[in-house]
């Protein structure tokens, strides 16, 4: 994501908020699908996972069209809470790759299936994206402040 926006800068992060929460919750049907054997424990933690994601990507949708509404005149407050569920949604993607993590790394039906694997690094790798762009305007943010 490229940090000349501007204005547009709040609308900007929602829509990658927007557009990797609905990845994510995809993501745990993928997996669920992908390995048929998964431990329950797994497939419960996913399907927590699904709702979660779910509710949060509801909610940045909710923001978008705050900051829409809001036209040219985002003022301090919204873009406060805008930053606030950056940073929430930051920690639910790090929390959703230690899940995976955990999974490629504990479940015994991962361990023999190559292809789930490949497509658990994928859907890390994917997350970790998101994080990195969270991270750099959560930083840039930070530093304006001071």
């Amino acid at each position: 994501m490229q940090f000349y926006y501007g204005d547009q800068m709040p609308l900007r992060i929602l829509d990658e908020a927007e557009f990797w929460k609905h990845q994510e919750e995809e993501h745990t049907v993928v997996i669920r699908e992908l390995v048929k054997e998964l431990e329950p424990e797994f497939v419960d933690a996913l399907k927590k996972w699904e709702t979660a994601l779910g509710e949060t990507h509801h909610q940045v949708i909710g923001y978008i069209e705050t900051v829409i509404r809001s036209g040219s005149n985002v003022t301090y407050d919204l873009y406060q809470h805008v930053l606030q569920l950056v940073s929430y949604c930051l920690q639910q993607s790090l929390s959703f790759i230690r899940l995976c993590e955990q999974i490629k790394t504990e479940s015994a039906a991962v361990s023999s299936n190559a292809t789930a694997k490949v497509v658990l690094n994928h859907i890390i790798r994917e997350s970790e994206y998101f994080t990195g762009i969270a991270q750099a305007l959560l930083y840039s943010n930070q530093r304006r402040e001071i």
